[in-house]
């Protein structure tokens, strides 16, 4: 390059020459920190590639070689408004009949409104007292009467008196386990059971109960309450009390009783949703065809992803004079054109891979294996599943599956769908090889991704723990280059210094001789 004169004594560009002096040096820096940065966009690739093939293997090989992820079973009701059905792996095949008798119910009562006696002013609320709610007359024969929650095993009595308010009355409610509240708008009280079914019913009770079954200690609180069966009107001036029951079903004729409007039998999960008087609801289970054919094309999927990923990245382009840029080079590069130059470097990381190929080539030697069934052996082209060919896909698609049949795909669409046929008709069959399948599959990943002392970690399908020692041993390089690079520059920096030194001297040398032989300007 150009040398420019700035040297103060000697007129030397003395910059430029010690930039020209360590240039080879700081290449070899420029080219370690090259292969550093190629390393670690190769740990990355790995990185990347790696939680694919560990997803793959938790996802789809894990489960898929037991048999209890293919018992998929699916039910339809002929009244979905009248039950919903979740079936269970349990379940049986078949067709059954069912009635919904009733749904269960809580017992939930509404309060009359809550009344101030005549002659009494002033708003009710929660912490209004009896003395406000009758007669002064009525007042003194209820003195001492009790009032008594009843829910299950649970009571809660409360002793009359005249500072007895509402919001005791609710308290007692709570304490046997029932939902309490008064409504300060309505003037009423609502209590109900905190659970459906007969069992969670409640009773409220006074010992002052009249003949006639009434009682002024509950009236005074709008709970007088009359038990009402549907249809049934309650008697004018009586608070309403709704009965708890239980659900009740029949299924195939046999009766069937429960708290809730869930029932587990015999597999099947059934809530009620609406009484179906004497209509039959049809309850059909069968095997879950598309649920078993959906998995199996979902891990082909996946496998299809990998092996397509794999290939691509063995099978890529050289790189060849392609390296990672310095922060000079980059400054002399549009970004869009950085961005491509980089994607090149990356794309090629893997090129001919040994580890990569190794994978690649086990993964489809599993995938291509035959597996005996009761004494045949079968591939997975015996399931309509194939390799599209030589001739029909791209160089990285070639170890692909495709599945015959299957509508998403183009190349095979139109085939007869001879997987989902054999799910429907021979699903022991299938079951028992894609198990098997997956099994092997299963051992393979784990053997190629087992601990290795100083090379892998348990899980890692590469050499993690030996590219990050390159990793760190280039780190060291790069500052031992760096450090004598360094030397070399202060090195060179000190001569030069010397040098304008030792003639700046000469130079104020010349001047003074100069002016003792009477030179200068007149």
């Amino acid at each position: 390059m150009p040398m420019r004169v700035t040297g103060m004594f000697s007129g030397l560009d003395t910059e430029s020459i010690i930039q020209e002096l360590v240039s080879a040096k700081q290449q070899k820096v420029d080219n370690a920190k090259k292969d550093q940065t190629k390393l670690q966009w190769k740990q990355d690739a790995w990185k990347s590639l790696n939680t694919k093939l560990k997803n793959f293997q938790s996802k789809y090989v894990n489960n898929m070689r037991w048999s209890s992820a293919y018992t998929k079973k699916t039910t339809k009701v002929s009244n979905s408004s009248a039950v919903s059905v979740i079936t269970g792996e349990n379940a049986v095949n078949g067709v059954q009949s069912l009635k919904i008798k009733q749904l269960a119910k809580r017992g939930y009562l509404t309060g009359t409104e809550v009344k101030k006696a005549d002659g009494k002013t002033g708003n009710v609320d929660a912490l209004t007292k009896m003395e406000d709610l009758v007669s002064d007359t009525d007042l003194q024969s209820m003195i001492g009467e009790k009032i008594t929650f009843t829910s299950g095993s649970k009571k809660a009595e409360i002793e009359i008196k005249a500072d007895t308010t509402i919001s005791d009355v609710l308290n007692a409610a709570k304490k046997v386990g029932l939902n309490a509240n008064f409504d300060e708008k309505q003037k009423r009280l609502f209590i109900s059971s905190p659970e459906s079914g007969t069992a969670n019913d409640f009773k409220i009770t006074s010992t002052d109960t009249a003949s006639d079954g009434t009682s002024k200690a509950l009236a005074a609180f709008g709970i007088d309450a009359v038990d009402l069966q549907d249809g049934q009107t309650p008697p004018a001036g009586r608070a309403t009390k709704v009965v708890a029951q239980d659900a009740e079903i029949e299924l195939n004729g046999a009766k069937f009783t429960s708290d809730t409007n869930v029932f587990e039998i015999n597999g099947l999960t059934f809530t009620a949703l609406a009484p179906t008087g004497n209509e039959e609801v049809t309850v059909s289970t069968e095997t879950d065809t598309d649920g078993i054919y959906d998995m199996i094309k979902g891990f082909l999927k996946e496998y299809n992803e990998l092996i397509i990923e794999m290939d691509t990245l063995y099978n890529a382009d050289s790189s060849k004079g392609y390296e990672p840029l310095t922060s000079e080079e980059k400054q002399a590069m549009a970004e869009g054109e950085i961005e491509e130059w980089e994607k090149k470097i990356k794309d090629s990381l893997l090129r001919k891979d040994e580890n990569l190929s190794s994978i690649r080539s086990s993964l489809r030697g599993v995938m291509a294996d035959g597996i005996e069934i009761g004494g045949k052996t079968m591939y997975l082209f015996d399931f309509g599943i194939n390799n599209p060919g030589y001739f029909n896909s791209d160089e990285n698609e070639r170890n692909a599956f495709h599945i015959d049949g299957d509508p998403d795909d183009a190349t095979t669409s139109g085939n007869a769908d001879k997987l989902r046929s054999m799910i429907a008709s021979e699903p022991d069959t299938v079951i028992n090889f894609f198990s098997q399948l997956s099994q092997k599959l299963y051992t393979k990943m784990n053997d190629m991704s087992k601990s290795v002392d100083g090379y892998r970690s348990f899980g890692s399908f590469y050499d993690d723990k030996k590219m990050k020692s390159d990793y760190d041993s280039s780190e060291s390089k790069i500052k031992d280059l760096e450090k004598k690079l360094q030397e070399y520059e202060d090195k060179w920096y000190k001569k030069f210094s010397a040098m304008e030194t030792a003639m700046a001297k000469m130079q104020s040398n010349a001047n003074a001789i100069t002016g003792l032989l009477g030179g200068g300007t007149t």
